[in-house]
């Protein structure tokens, strides 16, 4: 999956499903895959449940979309959320969608999205369903979009989950002697696994993440006499 700053993305927000405390952080992540040509944010905003959202939505000119709860128990923001987002498809103008939601009720519009051509990025809290994650083809936990400090690492980089992870993208892409380019590592992972982020486990770059993995050697090799090209290949370490 090509990421490309000049992609014409639409932001649909679920207002009711996402944090308005990382608006903010979650239009420069925005920024990194393309240009937010579209940004709406669905809810009913006659209610007190959104307030949170209101001064966000000036500062960042984010549309807001009213959609009243007609009956108690159905969420009609889903729908309407969902019928822009077909509109916006056909109107053939957009490269891809980043959908802003906690809710499974999007999955098969990430599907249906991804099904006529156009990416779909995720954006939503660790809870999200995997069934919408893995509609997606990058989904960000809106939680490692807050600013990571070096206090807050954890030991979840030695993780066996994790471990299980690298393991298998570097049998899937090494060489014979069990070199991996660490480029293709990275996106072997994030094609089978979108969720996947070097963020989660406390590290902003994947680079920094592997050099931490004890069961991991690395090699950085160069391409010229000056150092300014060079790869890092990565194997797991022989016992």
């Amino acid at each position: 999956m090509a990421e490309n700053g000049n992609s014409k993305l639409a932001v649909l927000i679920d207002a009711d499903n996402a944090q308005a405390s990382v608006c903010a952080e979650l239009l420069a992540e925005i920024s990194k895959l393309g240009v937010a040509s579209v940004k709406r944010a669905y809810g009913d905003w006659t209610t007190t449940n959104l307030k949170g959202w209101k001064a966000h939505l000036h500062k960042h000119a984010i549309q807001p979309v009213q959609q009243f709860s007609y009956t108690q128990g159905k969420n009609a923001t889903d729908s309407s959320l969902i019928i822009d987002a077909m509109d916006l498809l056909h109107e053939d103008r957009l490269n891809g969608f980043c959908l802003v939601s906690s809710d499974s009720d999007f999955t098969r519009l990430a599907n249906r999205l991804r099904e006529s051509g156009l990416v779909v990025y995720g954006f939503g809290e660790k809870k999200t369903p995997d069934a919408f994650v893995s509609a997606c083809d990058k989904f960000v936990f809106t939680e490692i979009l807050r600013e990571l400090k070096d206090s807050d690492k954890s030991d979840e980089s030695d993780n066996s989950e994790l471990k299980g992870v690298m393991i298998s993208a570097i049998d899937a892409v090494s060489k014979d002697d069990g070199w991996a380019p660490l480029a293709a590592v990275g996106s072997y992972i994030n094609k089978n696994i979108p969720s996947f982020d070097p963020r989660n486990y406390g590290y902003n770059k994947l680079g920094k993440l592997v050099r931490s993995l004890s069961y991991l050697e690395i090699d950085e090799r160069s391409f010229d006499e000056k150092l300014f090209n060079s790869h890092i290949f990565i194997r797991e370490k022989v016992s």
